[in-house]
């Protein structure tokens, strides 16, 4: 039997906790604030996920975006978060209890062989909250073009970020994305989305 995911607002603890990890590690969460319900459930949107089967998340930070997507999921469908921050990794298994969820501690540029070492199948979906403005840009290439190699035709990769840098990257390896901007977040963010194409 699947369980419902939590639903509670972000709590003070949380925000604490989110100001902590900002301070301590900026390059990797990049926004002092966690994402707003509005611009979660946008991205959640965004990537289509009614019929999907197999969802990856890339930087999920606390888990908020984590809870939406859930919420736009099948009852049977099943998603892996990769966060390279350890402590986001244990918030989000003690904070988030959902049988679908599976929590990897890990680097985005190794998903290829993260999904090989579970037996996924091909994707159906890669959201990324990655601040791919915030690393080098061969290694935001590299995580791109993993998330690109593991969707399955009609795939959507879809990125939320503050600047364009995803969308100059992406156009080289999945061509132009859709883009608009959510304001009711702070800061203000960009979601981009492309969907994978045949011969792509």
């Amino acid at each position: 039997m699947t369980k419902k995911h939590l639903s509670k607002p972000l709590l003070k603890s949380e925000w604490l906790f989110f100001l902590k990890n900002f301070l301590k590690y900026p390059a990797q969460v990049a926004y002092l604030f966690p994402s707003s319900r509005y611009l979660e459930k946008r991205v959640a949107k965004a990537a289509n996920l009614s019929q999907a089967k197999y969802v990856v998340e890339l930087g999920p930070g606390t888990g908020g975006t984590t809870k939406a997507i859930l919420s736009h999921m099948p009852p049977k469908a099943s998603l892996l978060v990769v966060e390279i921050n350890g402590s986001f990794c244990q918030f989000i298994e003690e904070n988030i209890s959902d049988d679908r969820l599976l929590v990897h501690h890990g680097n985005a540029m190794s998903l290829e062989e993260i999904l090989r070492e579970l037996g996924w199948p091909q994707i159906d979906a890669v959201l990324s909250g990655i601040p791919f403005s915030s690393i080098p840009r061969e290694i935001g290439l590299k995580i791109i073009e993993s998330a690109h190699e593991v969707l399955q035709i009609k795939g959507r990769f879809v990125a939320y970020q503050l600047r364009d840098t995803v969308k100059a990257l992406g156009v080289r390896v999945m061509g132009p994305a859709s883009s608009k901007i959510e304001i009711r977040n702070f800061p203000p963010l960009r979601i981009h989305v492309w969907e994978k194409r045949h011969g792509a």
